[in-house]
């Protein structure tokens, strides 16, 4: 006897064989299934496919803490999302950190809470320590807001510094001085007059284009008068009137003397070489000068009763700058003076000590000042709107009912450091009377309507008196603006290092710095001698 299957296991057929050599058959036909073996293999298939990514999904879910949904809810993130045709709740997870960081900004940090060092730190006390979202949230915050406080205090710290840099005379520069002073007494080329005398009657001609430098810096009054003489399509028409203090006077001649700028011409005197500078023609700025309040000001502790809590570090740095000695200096205020220091001269250019000229500055007398004195840039409007956006509401105090009731905050201010002044205009004006004026009342409300300097009374004084001349003339802020366009800078006919970071201080910016030092001579024997290097 014999069983034979059929391929689809719906019949068995049954066969035998007598002995009379006749088979025999019997077929049994078998109830039909309703799941065949095809598809209970292709069902196994696909469940050993989907298992190890469901497995892998209920462990992350398990690991993330996640004790508290719905039947459906579970059921759906153990069994897969897309197996049972969940969306991704990745936002509702994103929802709740935001609340919990909500919560946490709202409460206060808890006393004693101890803080890790590091981001890795913290991750790892998380670890050890199984923090919640809540505890985690907290010390992320107080870590957040201490690594503030710290660089608040380190910025305002080396603000200080700079500042005190800044005001310091760098160590070459203090030697260059005292070398040349040796020399004047010592060498008598260093002596000779300046200019010679067959050239005297040329500091009154007004033919010329006669520039004032008013400063104690040699290094400085230098590289202004050879870039400006190098700059100029005409240098055999410039007459230079340096004025300096009694202590420069001797080394500042001396490096005049042995380093001529020829063809131009050269004066140096010093403040007490004026006969018109008397204490009865200059009162203001002798008290100025010896007030113990505005000496302690400008000399004294700078943290002393300031809230650095209430201001921002560019409002302080701002401060710092308007507190340099220097404005207490009467070689600073010596331009008011102008009129009276050169009464035969019509028309000046006028010159700060930390300024490069590179271009030919000889139109400048072409300009109408229109009967006006003083030509200057205006500073409220530019592409730099952080050097370009000085308003009167910059340099007053307009709580002080004084400054509110003659000034108005939004009248724009002018430049300092290049000004073509008409003196025969400035002679029929009252600018000076003016600006003792307006300095005798600041004095009297103890700086309360501005911090001294020279640019605040004379904005007041010169008010009605300003003839605007194109930005190109003068670019500004070479000394504070580290974002200073370099294009903009080879453009301008003078640029103006105006700031704390003068380029002959470490302080100063290295991408600026050699638009100033291409004018200093390394090769001279007393720059050379007291190390003052090319950087």
């Amino acid at each position: 006897m014999q069983l034979h299957f059929s391929p689809s296991m719906r019949s068995i057929t049954i066969s035998s064989s007598s002995s009379n050599g006749f088979i025999d058959f019997m077929k049994i036909k078998v109830a039909a299934r309703h799941i065949s073996y095809r598809t209970l293999f292709h069902t196994i298939l696909i469940l050993a496919f989907l298992l190890p990514f469901v497995f892998i999904l209920t462990a992350v879910v398990t690991l993330e803490g996640v004790n508290k949904c719905s039947s459906f809810d579970c059921l759906g993130r153990r069994l897969g999302p897309r197996f049972l045709g969940r969306v991704d709740d990745s936002g509702r997870l994103v929802r709740d950190f935001y609340k919990i960081l909500n919560q946490v900004n709202t409460e206060e940090i808890p006393h004693g809470l101890k803080l890790p060092d590091s981001f890795s730190q913290l991750i790892s006390e998380m670890k050890n320590n199984q923090y919640d979202a809540r505890t985690f949230g907290f010390k992320l915050r107080a870590m957040m807001e201490k690594f503030e406080r710290e660089i608040r205090e380190s910025k305002f710290a080396e603000l200080m510094n700079k500042h005190f840099a800044a005001s310091s005379i760098p160590k070459g520069i203090h030697c260059l001085s005292l070398r040349l002073t040796d020399e004047y007494s010592s060498n008598a080329h260093a002596r000779k007059q300046l200019p010679p005398p067959e050239l005297l009657p040329l500091l009154s001609n007004n033919s010329y284009h006669h520039f004032i430098l008013s400063t104690d810096n040699i290094l400085a009054a230098s590289v202004v008068v050879t870039s400006t003489v190098q700059s100029s399509l005409k240098p055999e028409k410039i007459v230079f009137h340096v004025i300096t203090d009694k202590k420069t006077y001797a080394g500042m001649h001396s490096w005049f003397a042995l380093n001529p700028v020829s063809p131009a011409i050269v004066e140096v005197k010093s403040v007490h070489q004026f006969d018109w500078l008397t204490r009865e023609n200059v009162p203001v700025l002798e008290a100025v000068e010896k007030q113990n309040g505005i000496r302690d000001y400008y000399h004294g502790n700078h943290l002393a009763g300031a809230n650095l809590s209430d201001t921002t570090p560019r409002r302080f740095a701002s401060k710092l700058q308007a507190r340099s000695p220097k404005y207490i200096s009467l070689l600073n205020h010596l331009r008011i003076y102008i009129p009276e220091l050169f009464p035969n001269l019509n028309k000046v250019v006028f010159l700060d000590d930390d300024v490069v000229i590179q271009r030919d500055l000889s139109p400048l007398w072409e300009i109408d000042l229109g009967g006006k004195v003083n030509g200057a840039v205006e500073t409220c409007k530019g592409e730099d709107e952080w050097v370009m956006s000085k308003h009167f509401r910059n340099y007053f105090n307009f709580s002080h009912p004084l400054i509110a009731k003659h000034l108005d905050p939004d009248e724009c201010a002018w430049a300092y450091g290049m000004n073509i002044f008409d003196l025969r205009a400035w002679r029929k004006t009252n600018i000076r009377e003016t600006y003792h004026s307006w300095l005798k009342e600041n004095l009297k409300s103890n700086l309360t309507m501005w911090k001294l300097g020279t640019l605040p009374p004379a904005l007041i004084a010169f008010k009605g008196h300003v003839h605007p001349i194109d930005v190109s003339w003068h670019m500004l802020g070479l000394g504070y603006q580290n974002n200073t366009n370099i294009e903009s800078v080879k453009n301008a006919a003078v640029i103006h290092y105006n700031g704390q970071s003068k380029p002959w201080l470490q302080i100063g910016f290295e991408h600026l710095r050699p638009f100033w030092t291409k004018y200093v001579n390394y090769s001279n024997d007393f720059v050379r001698n007291c190390h003052i290097l090319e950087s």
